[in-house]
């Protein structure tokens, strides 16, 4: 866009212990809205790349890729290579290895968002702050805290925030389907159970300090997070399984399905009541989150029980498991049958013998329904606001807080505490089961199981537990600090 009918971009350096990076006004709401969208794309070492893909298949609908920036100078320089060898524009897209540079840019509209996980809601805020509109990977917090930080900045600045959980734009398939259960069709819901049967194997045992790759700024890939030594033998995507980055495959693949089960159930709220129990199993390595996992979320009409398999079928195969049909998906159980939604697009609903009712399928394009939002300036028009990215995220660090405050403890032990919860011994039965075909012995490598953990849904804190309260918010090393007004 050009720079003649923009707004005045206002740019205000804050105390550091704030946190507060940009105070900024509606960069460019005021334009037609047939101009040019200029995007820039932050993190593109990994899932980055689809989004460049989004936007370079909107070309002719008036969205430029305008600059990209990641830590890597590799990964940049490689990336602006064949965006600009590709590009028509007479005007190349611009480099940037601190996104806080890229934020002063007043020419960049909209940021697209794909960094690991811890840095998720600090470079939405500063971006909303700055005037850009923003698309952001899942899941969009690392903590309970900044997730609500993010929800609060966007209304503030009235900025348009698309959360990439891409299965909310599949509307005459998923979208379909919940609204079909949710009138009744299938009678009452009874439970909503997230899948993620997904391979993860072990990412190895290094011994001491790794060394940094010499083209990574490995201050800013940080940031909000501790810089501790690298204790992993690949600096990238391995830092899901690692507390400080990441969320483990809960809020990694999880996220979506768990997103799909409250979308189900109609929750626009975190559960009043959460427990979780698995661990790391199978092998030892440098990855700290569970590769198996049930986590329990305990609402009033219905549970939303999510499991986490990382380990295949058994030891003597490469498959994964399934159940009614689906490894990472949702099975929504109801009084008169269930549905079924084993992918991001399509969903079918069985009756009680399993015979098929009714399917649907169907999606939209994600990062269009984004681009198109920022040209109407309705948040209504998403598809996937960020107050629903914030909530099905922060149902993935609640269940990851309980399993944190865990002890190990033999099965029977873990029987007698979750008896009490509809469905929580079948669940455990199974993962039981799973664990045992890959030949392990729980009573000898036990389970950690957390305690059953009572939340304020309003107040988005725990009741019971100072501990647990403890883990709702990062503690952020200066300056990468989440803001406290934003």
């Amino acid at each position: 866009m050009n720079t003649t009918t923009r707004r005045s971009f206002i740019k205000q350096t804050a105390a550091a212990s704030t946190g507060v990076f940009y105070i900024a006004k509606t960069s460019w709401a005021a334009k037609s809205p047939g101009d040019t969208i200029n995007m820039a794309v932050i993190g593109f070492h990994g899932r980055g790349q689809s989004h460049i893909s989004g936007y370079k298949a909107q070309a002719k609908d008036g969205v430029r890729i305008a600059a990209l920036c990641d830590v890597d100078s590799k990964v940049l320089s490689g990336g602006l290579d064949h965006l600009n060898k590709d590009s028509k524009d007479k005007i190349k897209a611009q480099g940037y290895s601190d996104l806080r540079k890229l934020f002063e840019n007043k020419d960049i509209d909209a940021v697209s968002i794909a960094t690991p996980n811890h840095w998720h809601s600090l470079a939405s805020i500063w971006a909303m702050q700055a005037g850009k509109d923003v698309y952001v990977e899942k899941p969009v917090s690392h903590n309970v805290w900044e997730g609500r930080q993010m929800v609060k900045c966007a209304r503030k600045h009235g900025k348009i925030v698309q959360t990439g959980t891409q299965s909310r734009s599949s509307r005459e398939g998923i979208f379909e389907a919940v609204k079909w259960v949710q009138a009744g069709n299938l009678g009452k819901i009874k439970l909503a159970r997230g899948l993620c049967y997904k391979r993860r194997p072990s990412i190895g045992k290094t011994e001491g300090p790794q060394t940094i790759p010499d083209t990574v700024d490995f201050d800013l890939w940080c940031g909000p997070a501790p810089k501790d030594e690298l204790r992993r033998a690949k600096l990238h995507y391995d830092w899901h399984w690692q507390w400080n980055y990441g969320n483990g495959d809960l809020g990694n693949q999880g996220i979506h399905q768990m997103d799909i089960a409250r979308w189900f159930l109609g929750e626009m709220a975190l559960s009043p009541r959460v427990w979780s129990a698995g661990g790391r199993m199978g092998y030892e390595d440098d990855g700290q989150t569970g590769n198996t996992q049930i986590v329990y979320h305990d609402y009033e009409k219905a549970p939303l029980i999510f499991e986490v398999r990382g380990l295949p079928e058994s030891a003597k195969s490469k498959n994964m498991d399934k159940l009614k049909g689906a490894s990472v998906g949702v099975i929504v159980e109801c009084e008169n049958g269930y549905v079924v939604v084993p992918n991001y697009t399509g969903a079918t609903a069985y009756d009680k013998d399993g015979k098929e009712i009714k399917t649907w399928k169907g999606s939209e394009d994600h990062f269009k329904n984004f681009i198109s939002a920022c040209r109407t300036r309705n948040k209504d028009d998403l598809n996937a606001d960020i107050l629903e990215g914030h909530l099905s995220s922060a149902l993935c660090h609640t269940g990851n807080i309980s399993y944190r405050l865990g002890q190990k403890k033999n099965p029977d032990e873990i029987k007698e505490q979750i008896k009490g919860d509809r469905f929580a011994a079948e669940s455990f039965g199974r993962m039981a089961e799973h664990l045992a075909q890959n030949e392990v012995d729980i009573t000898k490598d036990k389970l950690t199981i957390g305690p059953a953990l009572k939340f304020n849904p309003e107040t988005e804190r725990f009741t019971d537990s100072e501990e647990a309260n403890a883990l709702v918010k990062d503690k952020y090393r200066k300056p990468f600090v989440v803001p406290d007004e934003v």
